[in-house]
């Protein structure tokens, strides 16, 4: 496996189909005041049905992981990205906010989930060494998304209705999703099983049955901890222009901070990889868990632009940096057959965790008037995350097989 450079080329064609998809799908406040001026909608159903969005993506992960595991990563892909230009185009002739909110939370986020764990679960069984890094530059390629697919969304609606927009975007999200999707192949060691007559290939390991997986508490305590540290990070994320503003930052300035934060998020999964690899994933998970509280109490002191600045390079660098670490945790420890179904198994508490935070950030506001008990209740949130993921033990099975791994 280790002796192949088509490795790289799963970790490049991963990294540009995350960033069409994920940028797909949060060029929504790009369209937001567009679409409420065009249509009289409001600001509020629209936004609900990026919520709704993703409590779906986290239910239609775990089945896509499934379904990836069975037949591989390409046709998952490929359907979902079949799925995601029809849902582009149907946005486009919605007539009322009940239809965007349907097409939208339900039939989008669905093809959007299509692409993270088949592309997670095929990247991860393609290496032995320096895994976390390329988990880490598949995800790089996702935070790509705030800088190249929401000003093309911000340049088309300059210039088109919100319906040619999306339109647009469904072409393009086609012309690069589709030879990516050919691309990508199985991991090697499964590819032999899949093409080979039975009995005729060595078999990947299966020292558990599914059923025994999801109920494993190692399973139990990366959901849970994945849950919170996504619960920790969303709130300061959807919020925090917003608190800028009420600190007298102008807005259009303000907005830059979350840009800020999506740079240093470039560097922070990098270089979490790097650590990764060569401190081990579960350590530098819970390391950079309990940075990401420290880094998330920083914006509750910040109160000029500088400071908000300060504290997006911190906190982006961290925060973007532990998330691809789930992925590399997971290999390590469970069937490689079985690992897209685990991944998008956990991915629904980190949905969940995702959509949290801007609700607890919204009612924090509503009842007190500022945003400082949210930064102050996602420092808890963060801590919690360290600690449950400090309980992480890994299967026997997969201690013997990391002692033997090539250095």
């Amino acid at each position: 496996m280790e002796n192949t450079s088509y490795r790289w080329v799963i970790v490049a064609a991963g990294g540009v189909i995350g960033c069409v998809a994920l940028g797909s799908l949060f060029a929504l406040p790009v369209f937001l005041k567009p679409m409420a001026e065009s249509t009289g909608w409001s600001m509020t159903g629209l936004s609900s049905a990026m919520t709704i969005a993703f409590i779906v993506m986290g239910l239609a992960g775990m089945g896509w992981g499934a379904f990836s595991d069975k037949y591989g990563p390409r046709p998952a892909i490929f359907s979902g990205g079949i799925l995601l230009v029809v849902s582009m185009f149907l946005l486009s002739y919605c007539t009322s906010l009940l239809a965007f909110q349907l097409v939208f939370g339900v039939l989008f986020s669905i093809a959007v989930a299509a692409f993270f764990a088949p592309m997670m679960a095929a990247v991860a069984g393609w290496f032995d060494t320096h895994r976390s890094l390329a988990i880490s530059l598949v995800s790089a390629g996702m935070g790509m998304a705030p800088l190249t697919m929401s000003p093309l969304a911000a340049y088309l609606i300059e210039r088109y209705s919100w319906q040619t927009s999306y339109q647009i975007m469904a072409v393009v999200a086609g012309v690069l999703v589709f030879p990516a999707a050919f691309l990508m192949r199985r991991p090697p060691a499964l590819e032999m099983q899949a093409t080979s007559p039975i009995g005729s290939a060595p078999q990947e390991p299966m020292n558990m049955t599914l059923r025994q997986a999801l109920l494993s508490p190692q399973f139990a305590v990366l959901s849970a901890a994945f849950f919170f540290c996504c619960a920790t990070h969303s709130g300061p994320i959807f919020h925090t222009v917003s608190y800028a503003i009420s600190c007298g930052i102008p807005a259009m300035t303000a907005v830059t901070i979350y840009s800020i934060e999506g740079l240093a998020g470039m560097g922070g999964r990098i270089a979490f990889g790097l650590m990764g690899d060569k401190f081990g994933a579960k350590t530098v998970l819970s390391a950079g868990l309990l940075a990401q509280a420290v880094g998330a109490l920083g914006y509750f002191y910040a109160n000029n632009l500088s400071e908000f600045y300060a504290a997006a390079v911190v906190f982006g660098f961290i925060y973007a940096g532990v998330m691809p670490l789930y992925s590399v945790i997971i290999r390590e420890n469970f069937p490689l057959p079985m690992i897209g179904t685990i991944i998008g198994g956990t991915g629904i508490f980190s949905s969940l965790g995702m959509a949290t935070g801007p609700l607890l950030g919204g009612w924090i506001f509503d009842v007190s008037g500022n945003y400082g008990w949210l930064y102050i209740s996602s420092f808890g949130m963060g801590i919690a995350a360290c600690l449950i993921a400090f309980l992480f033990r890994p299967f026997p099975q997969a201690v013997a097989k990391l002692d033997s791994a090539p250095a």
